[in-house]
């Protein structure tokens, strides 16, 4: 099983799975992930993502009226530290070109200009699709745990 190698400092960008797997104590992902979590409850890196992550993630929690998987994604969201940036004009428009370029779709397109838009140091998710941005500094947790 890979590590997980992150930077000492600086803004790591999750997309929905990372945060899916966390919450979900994913048996493949979760522990994979922990170093990301404890480096950010020390104040060591920042987490960023798009507002979008919380609809995305709330789907199927509410969809099955589980409660306490809706508190803990909203504790996490909503209450805690982690900086959701919200979808702007810019951004949409951003997101826009990225959909007329690539294969991604909008809610991807979405995550992959703001993340661009806040300059990350790494791109964390599971979707490979990912790679093909430009600029984006992209991790695939499937690969690192191969690796």
């Amino acid at each position: 099983m890979g590590q997980l190698v992150l930077p000492s400092s600086g803004a790591i960008y999750v997309d929905t799975s990372v945060v899916i797997y966390t919450i979900e104590a994913n048996p493949e992902y979760y522990s994979l992930l922990q170093p990301l979590w404890l480096k950010f409850q020390l104040g060591e890196l920042e987490i960023i993502s798009s507002e979008l992550i919380l609809m995305e993630a709330l789907v199927l929690p509410l969809k099955n009226a589980n409660i306490s998987l809706i508190q803990a994604y909203e504790n996490l969201l909503i209450s805690s530290e982690v900086q959701l940036i919200s979808i702007s004009q810019t951004l949409l428009r951003q997101a826009a070109n990225l959909r007329a370029t690539t294969n991604l779709k909008t809610p991807d397109a979405i995550h992959a200009a703001t993340a661009l838009s806040v300059n990350c140091n790494q791109f964390i998710t599971n979707d490979k699709g990912f790679r093909n941005i430009p600029g984006l500094p992209v991790i695939i947790l499937s690969e690192v745990l191969a690796s």
